[in-house]
C-alpha cells in the first residue's frame, strides 16, 4: 500500500496530519508541528518522511479535510487531446484552444485559494448562472517551495462550459468560484507512485450510474516537469503549491451536472475522491 499523508479533524476538533496509506486511510497522528506548510516549505520533514511517521493511532470518528495548507492551487489546461476537442466544441471562437495545445507555453491559471478548496465528501459546486457544468478529474502535482514535484494527489477541476464557451475572457468565472475545486483524499510521495496513472471518473444520479469513463496520464501532451517549471518561471511559492495537470475525460454534450449528483475520481495508487454536487450562487 502506498504511504500517504492525510489532513483530518479529530473527534475533539483539533486539526492534524496523519500518516497512513492512500487506499486504506489514516493510521497514525503526526506531531502538531508537522504541517503541510512545513513539509512543502522546507521547515519540517519531507513528504516521504512524514508519510512514514509513527504516532498515536487514529481513533474515533475523524473527518478527512482537504490535504492543503496555505498553498494556492493552479491548473493547466488543454494538456490532453480530448480536452482540446471539448474546448473547441464549447467555444464560439475555437482557435485559441487549437493553438495552445501545440504551443511551447502551456495554459496555466489560478484555480483556487487554499481556504476555498473542498475535501473528500464535501460538496463541489455548479454555478446557478451556468447551463452546462462538468467535473474534470485531474492528476494533481504536489510542489515544494523549489517547484520540485514531491508528491501526487487527486483533483476535481469543476467547470462551467457554458460560461467559458461564451468568451475565453470569462475563464476565471468559469473556473473559479465556491465549490469549483476539490482535492484529496491524501498526498502520496513520488517514491510511492509511478506514472503513468490510470484515471477513472464515475457520476451517480439518484443512485444510478449515469457516467463512467477512464483515461491515462500517458495520453498527456506535456510532461509533468515542464508544467511545474513554467509555473515557477515568474512566481515564487514559499510554502509550495498544487498544480492540476488537465483532464482527459470530458462528458459529451448535452450531459451536465445536477445538484445531488455524486462524482467519484479514482487514480491508480492515490485512492478515490468522492464529492456530492450542490448549486452555488444565484442566476441572472
Amino acid at each position: 500500500m502506498p504511504a500517504a499523508i492525510f489532513r483530518l479533524r479529530l473527534p475533539y476538533g483539533e486539526e492534524r496530519l496523519a500518516s497512513g496509506d492512500a487506499l486504506g486511510g489514516p493510521r497514525s497522528v503526526a506531531p502538531a508541528e508537522v504541517t503541510i506548510d512545513a513539509i512543502l516549505g522546507g521547515d519540517g520533514p519531507s513528504l516521504e518522511e512524514a508519510a512514514r511517521m509513527d504516532g498515536a493511532a487514529v481513533s474515533g470518528d475523524v473527518i478527512l479535510l482537504p490535504p492543503v495548507g496555505t498553498q494556492e492551487v493552479w491548473a493547466a489546461g488543454v494538456t490532453y487531446l480530448r480536452s482540446r476537442e471539448a474546448r473547441v466544441e464549447e467555444a464560439i471562437e475555437a482557435s485559441p484552444y487549437d493553438r495552445v495545445y501545440a504551443a511551447e507555453r502551456p495554459e496555466l491559471f489560478l484555480k483556487s485559494a487554499a481556504w476555498r478548496v473542498r475535501g473528500p465528501s464535501e460538496p463541489i459546486g455548479i454555478r446557478a448562472d451556468s447551463t452546462w457544468d462538468v467535473p474534470e478529474p485531474e492528476l494533481t502535482l504536489v510542489l515544494d517551495s523549489r517547484m520540485r514535484i514531491v508528491g501526487y494527489t487527486i483533483g476535481n477541476d469543476a467547470s462551467s462550459r457554458s460560461i467559458e464557451g461564451e468568451n475565453t475572457l470569462y475563464l476565471p468565472q468559469a473556473k473559479t468560484y465556491d465549490g469549483s475545486c476539490a482535492i484529496g483524499p491524501a498526498l502520496v510521495p513520488v517514491s510511492q507512485a509511478e506514472p503513468p496513472f490510470g484515471i477513472r471518473m464515475s457520476i451517480e444520479r439518484g443512485g444510478e450510474l449515469v457516467f463512467d469513463d477512464a483515461t491515462s496520464t500517458g495520453q498527456m501532451a506535456r510532461p509533468f516537469d515542464e508544467l511545474a517549471a513554467y509555473l515557477g518561471r515568474g512566481l515564487t511559492f514559499p510554502r509550495g503549491a498544487f498544480l492540476m495537470t488537465g483532464t482527459g475525460i470530458v462528458p459529451d454534450p448535452p450531459f451536465t451536472l445536477e445538484p445531488g449528483d455524486v462524482v467519484s475520481i479514482a487514480i491508480d495508487g492515490l485512492g478515490t475522491l468522492t464529492n456530492p454536487v450542490e448549486l452555488i450562487g444565484s442566476g441572472p
